[in-house]
C-alpha cells in the first residue's frame, strides 16, 4: 500500500479515546471483503463468545447487501447487519460491537493470540481514514470532522504529524520499515 501526500502533513487533531467517544463509528456498520467475511465465519467459534446472546446467529451477521470494490482482493464486498441500539450514538450500531464499545472481532482475536486487527475488516482498520482515486491511504478534510461530536478526530492545540495520529494503522497495512522511512520526510 502506499499513502497520499497529505498524510506526511502536520494538523491541530488527534485521535478520539474509546471512552469519550463510545465508538460512535460504529454507527453504519462497514463494508466487508467478502474473503474476510468468511475468514470472521470459520472463526465464529472465537467470537461467539464476545458477542452479546441475541448477536450469536451467525447468519444475521451480515445484512445481504453486497458490492463491488476494487480496492478489495476479491473484488467484492458485503455489509455488516446494523442493529438498533438507542444508547450508541445515533441510535444504530454494527452487530459485532459490544457493550463495552469494543468489537467482538478484536476481543475475540486478542483472546485467541492473535494481532488485535487479525479478524477486523479493513475498512474498520483503515476508519477515519480513507483510500483516495489512486488506492493510497489519505484522510479526507477533517474540517467537518472536528466539530461532529462522534468523530474519530478531535482538535488539538499543537500540529501533530498525521503520520504520528495514525501510526498504528500505518504501521499495520505498511510494515515498520515502510512506516520509519516516511518519518523522514516529514517536514
Amino acid at each position: 500500500m502506499q499513502i497520499n501526500p497529505r498524510m506526511l502533513e502536520k494538523e491541530f487533531m488527534v485521535r478520539c479515546k474509546l471512552h469519550d467517544c463510545g465508538a460512535a463509528c460504529c454507527i453504519y456498520g462497514v463494508w466487508i471483503d467478502v474473503l474476510e467475511a468468511d475468514r470472521i465465519l470459520k472463526n465464529a467459534h472465537i467470537i461467539l463468545p464476545e458477542m452479546s446472546e441475541n448477536r450469536r446467529d451467525t447468519s444475521h451477521w451480515f445484512d445481504g447487501r453486497e458490492d463491488l470494490d476494487e480496492h478489495m482482493p476479491s473484488g467484492r464486498v458485503v455489509h455488516s447487519r446494523v442493529v438498533d441500539n438507542q444508547r450508541h450514538y445515533g441510535g444504530t450500531e454494527c452487530v459485532f460491537l459490544r457493550s463495552d464499545h469494543k468489537c467482538a472481532l478484536q476481543t475475540a482475536a486478542v483472546k485467541a493470540g492473535l494481532h488485535p486487527w487479525a479478524l477486523k475488516p479493513f475498512y474498520c482498520v483503515l476508519h477515519p481514514l480513507d483510500l483516495d482515486e489512486k488506492g493510497r491511504i489519505t484522510l479526507d478534510d477533517a474540517g467537518l470532522m472536528l466539530d461532529e461530536p462522534g468523530s474519530c478526530l478531535r482538535p488539538s492545540i499543537v500540529r501533530v504529524s498525521l503520520l504520528e495520529t495514525f501510526e498504528p494503522e500505518l504501521r499495520f497495512f505498511l510494515g515498520d520499515q515502510a512506516y520509519e522511512e516516511l518519518l523522514l520526510l516529514v517536514p
